[in-house]
């Protein structure tokens, strides 16, 4: 069963030049205590120094790929093979890893140790299947993005079909316009996944050369049957690993004209995406605003209600991204 509605990981992005002197993670690994310095007329309160801590479910610092996929893959594979739609989400600025995290980037198909959590959870998923042979498990594969409020079907970019979201008379959200493709084997996701990472909107700014432009989802869609039983009942559930675009400050990243609106967009669906979860966090809420944006009407039915919810928090913890840390 699912534990809890929302988990939250922190992970730093390795780097020789850490701000030790700001940024300290507690022993208990869960806790961080932040000691930032006010810039001068920046801000309504002008204090010399700022400490605070914060909590998460979990800190990965300069952790391996192996050990942030443990903390944060393996539960949600569980959780979709038992019949729950999951959600992985990475979040943070722009250049603080979440490619990499996800993916594993450009290393993913050099590289065993370097693949992210998406390859990781379709290996874990199709060895699970072979494992379960009381079961019969269907697994297919779609792959979207986000890009200026509108959605793109990146297995098959040439397509111009109007993708747009209905929810049928349960609440469940389905995507009509966009493609799945039936995958028998590890091979064939994983195929499907590089296809689609190389029609993504990307451009280059001053903090990263190649910042991904638009939130990407890769879903797998399951549907589960019992073997040897006269029980018809299917078991559906859905596991969505999102790369979210970056939030960006324009000061910093001296965009201009199309990648300034860009970010407008991305910067926006943020913080919308954020209200949606700090809304799922607070029992005492009757209304969360999962139509306020694309995304998270998207992730409806991954997002609250019995499901398991993880957002993976990557920072840049060097001294000139403190702000955005």
């Amino acid at each position: 069963m699912v534990k809890s509605h929302v988990k939250v990981v922190l992970r730093t992005r390795p780097t020789a030049k850490f701000a030790e002197d700001n940024i300290k993670i507690l022993a208990d690994r869960q806790s961080i205590q932040m000691n930032l310095k006010n810039k001068r007329g920046v801000g309504v309160v002008n204090h010399p120094q700022e400490s605070f801590q914060l909590k998460f479910d979990q800190v990965l610092h300069d952790a391996s790929q192996e050990a942030v996929y443990e903390a944060c893959g393996r539960d949600a594979v569980e959780n979709v093979l038992q019949g729950f739609n999951a959600t992985v989400m990475a979040y943070g600025q722009t250049g603080a890893g979440k490619t990499y995290t996800m993916t594993g980037g450009k290393y993913s198909q050099a590289s065993f140790q370097q693949r992210g959590v998406v390859p990781r959870c379709i290996a874990e998923t199709f060895n699970e299947i072979k494992a379960r042979s009381q079961v019969s498990i269907t697994v297919r594969i779609s792959y979207m993005e986000i890009y200026n409020e509108n959605f793109y079907d990146l297995l098959a970019p040439e397509d111009k079909a109007d993708i747009h979201l209905q929810e049928d008379a349960k609440g469940a959200v389905q995507v009509k316009g966009v493609t799945t493709y039936l995958a028998t084997s590890e091979e064939d996701a994983l195929g499907l996944l590089f296809e689609g990472e190389t029609n993504r909107a990307i451009a280059e700014h001053q903090l990263n050369k190649t910042s991904s432009r638009s939130h990407t989802i890769f879903t797998m869609h399951l549907e589960i049957r019992p073997q040897g039983t006269e029980d018809e009942k299917i078991l559906t559930s859905k596991l969505n690993l999102v790369d979210l675009a970056g939030s960006e400050r324009l000061s910093k990243t001296l965009s201009e004209g199309a990648l300034a609106k860009e970010a407008q967009h991305i910067n926006k669906s943020l913080s919308l995406l954020e209200q949606v979860i700090i809304a799922l966090t607070n029992k005492s809420r009757d209304h969360i605003p999962y139509r306020s944006s694309k995304l998270t009407h998207l992730l409806k039915d991954s997002l609250g209600g019995n499901c398991k919810t993880l957002v993976l928090a990557c920072v840049w913890g060097e001294a000139d991204q403190l702000d955005e840390t």
